[in-house]
């Protein structure tokens, strides 16, 4: 463990870094492209939630505190798995392409089960199904970049960055579109075959990618690295600021879809084109902060995103017309997941780097525990106060 005075700038876990030959050089390029699109199809099936929420509202006659609770149990349920998957991605990681592959068909048996929801508790295990896709996917691919690309490990996850916002950016646009056709329950339930066989061509095709991987560490040596990790003063800092940031953006993605079709009375397209705008810009803010994070530093890019981010939430429900809201949510989109991953390789810097996957899923349950409540006390506060409240609460 390297112990580091502030987070001024990216420093490498390995000491020395060979040349990589045009093969090598490929192969991490490959690896890169397609967890880029592994990330792409998760995160397509994580921006379902929010598009379809305001059906499951109306369908199931939820009030705003229900509501913020099926966001928590979605959190919930990749929080609790998150370390466990932490583990086996670094134990096995061999196995790295069928954890993947897990937590893509993950995604399709979540929906396939929410299709079928017809009463508040039977959608419970969809919507919890929901995280555990995430919570699958995130160690495995965070920790084959992360020890893959030592030396441009911010732009390596930045660029992983991108597969959410082309994922989340298109999701609500076609989504939204179909919706106004077929049912949202419907739809849900076509989801399943497309998760199949993407889980399937993932799994064959990096499989060879991990064949000579070394043994991860043992229990011992695993908790061990964990411990040294949150004894650094300047992980916990950047790990506390994530809570901070997950907590706005955990609530704004609840209840900024029914802000949308209820108080302002968008369509499903409206709902879906307002939240493209929320994660298009950042197909390429995400690789600019990481290419800035690994010249300069991590805190260049990480502090005046933060506060920028905070002051567009707080801007939001003065919006008074379409151009002024879409300025307002397509600037968030500037920094919304962006901060995550440069967050992410600020903390990578810091730890061993036979516990990147494990580090991944430490920095996961932390954000979890104290970000759970948050959809409940701004449905809380939306109750009492009116949505537009919740924004406020998350600025």
């Amino acid at each position: 463990m390297r112990s580091v005075g502030a987070i001024s700038r990216p420093r490498l876990i390995m000491a020395d870094i060979a040349p990589l030959d045009t093969k090598e050089e490929n192969q991490r390029r490959y690896l890169l492209g397609s967890l880029i699109f592994g990330h792409t199809v998760i995160h397509w099936y994580q921006q379902l939630f929010p598009v379809i929420l305001p059906g499951i509202k109306d369908s199931l006659g939820l009030n705003d505190v229900q509501v913020g609770t099926l966001s928590a149990v979605c959190e919930a349920s990749g929080g609790f798995l998150i370390m466990p998957s932490g583990y086996l991605a670094d134990s096995f990681a061999k196995y790295r392409p069928l954890i993947m592959a897990f937590a893509l068909a993950s995604g399709g048996l979540a929906y396939f089960l929410v299709g079928f929801a017809f009463s508040y508790l039977w959608i419970m295990p969809g919507i919890a199904m929901i995280g555990v896709a995430s919570a699958a996917w995130h160690p495995a691919s965070v920790g084959s970049l992360s020890a893959k690309f030592p030396d441009r490990r911010g732009t390596a996850l930045a660029l992983h960055g991108v597969g959410t916002s082309i994922g989340d950016t298109i999701a609500p646009l076609c989504v939204g579109a179909l919706l106004l056709a077929v049912s949202w329950q419907t739809l849900m339930k076509f989801h399943l075959l497309p998760a199949l066989v993407l889980a399937f061509i993932l799994w064959r095709s990096l499989g060879s990618f991990y064949q000579d991987s070394r043994p991860g560490p043992d229990l011992k040596s695993y908790l061990s690295g964990i411990k040294d990790m949150l004894n650094e003063r300047n992980i916990l800092a950047i790990m506390v600021a994530g809570v901070f940031m997950s907590m706005g953006r955990l609530s704004v993605l609840t209840f900024l879809p029914l802000y949308l079709t209820e108080d302002l009375q968008y369509t499903s397209l409206g709902l879906g084109f307002y939240l493209m705008l929320l994660y298009l810009i950042g197909m390429v803010s995400q690789p600019v902060m990481g290419v800035v994070s690994d010249r300069f530093s991590r805190k260049v890019v990480l502090l005046p995103a933060y506060a920028t981010l905070g002051l567009l939430y707080l801007f939001l429900p003065a919006t008074t017309n379409g151009i002024q809201l879409g300025l307002v949510i397509g600037a968030m989109g500037l920094f919304f997941y962006g901060t995550g991953n440069i967050a992410t390789a600020a903390v990578m810097d810091l730890s061993a780097s036979e516990v990147q996957g494990s580090t991944m899923s430490a920095m996961s349950v932390f954000r979890h525990v104290f970000t759970l409540p948050s959809p409940i006390i701004a449905g809380v506060i939306a109750t009492e106060f009116g949505t537009e409240a919740a924004f406020l609460y998350a600025g």
